[in-house]
């Protein structure tokens, strides 16, 4: 996708699965701070949705044998084929294509209508996504502006630095990062309280480096990172790359 490309214009290509990876990754990124386009990617879905909902709902169970009873009996159009080839007339061949050919539809509409629905489900997934990360900036920008906020900056081990804002009067701390390597797809940055030489869980770094932790601080000495296997331990699996004192 072009560098330059607007963002804003691509909310019915995405809720049509229209982008290719680096496209959808760009607009996921953009998705998640932009409330206006948020709103225009659900109104896509939802119409989408609405428009397979009648097929999407489960068949009744009588369904199948109600069209195959009427089979018989159902004038249909035959298919156009030489005089030598073609079917007698409600001979069995004829009603097998007739068989096969509403086996199709029936098949085509609950598609269409699955389809709908797993679009509305990712565009809720979206939603649901882009509003926890509003809802961590404006937790970070509290804590920043909190009367008690306290910061703590140092090197990260292999490459970058790390900073966290922590507030004793809103038991709540956040963390931020620049600058670090990348990681392989099977490995994560994980985020701890040091609970006097215990490391307690406080999730996952994200991409962008800025998250509000996991829990409260309680009386947490220090905040660490470590780099462990995708989904996070429930123990460091290595020595910190990173300690930062809460003092």
């Amino acid at each position: 996708m072009n560098a330059t490309a607007d963002l804003h214009t691509l909310t019915g290509a995405y809720a049509a699965h229209a982008l290719d990876d680096t496209e959808r990754a760009a607009f996921e990124h953009h998705l998640a701070h932009c409330a206006s386009c948020t709103q225009e990617v659900a109104e896509f879905a939802a119409t989408l949705a609405r428009l397979g909902s009648a097929e999407a709902v489960p068949l009744p169970p009588r369904l199948k044998a109600q069209v195959m009873a009427a089979l018989p009996t159902t004038r249909q159009d035959a298919p156009r084929v030489t005089p030598a080839s073609a079917p007698r007339p409600g001979g069995r061949l004829s009603r097998r294509w007739q068989g096969f050919a509403l086996a199709a539809c029936l098949a085509v509409a609950v598609g269409a209508g699955a389809v709908a629905v797993q679009q509305h489900r990712e565009t809720e997934r979206a939603r649901t996504e882009a509003a926890a990360a509003r809802q961590q900036q404006a937790t970070l920008t509290t804590l920043l502006a909190a009367p008690d906020a306290h910061l703590s900056t140092g090197p990260v081990t292999g490459g970058g630095t790390g900073t966290t804002v922590w507030s004793p009067t809103l038991g709540r701390a956040g963390f931020w990062a620049s600058g670090l390597p990348a990681l392989p797809g099977d490995r994560v940055y994980q985020l701890w309280f040091d609970d006097a030489g215990t490391m307690r869980p406080a999730g996952l770094l994200p991409s962008d480096g800025a998250t509000v932790l996991a829990g409260p601080v309680d009386a947490a000495s220090g905040v660490g990172v470590t780099e462990e296997p995708a989904g996070g331990s429930p123990h460091p699996t290595g020595a910190p790359l990173l300690l930062l004192p809460l003092t």
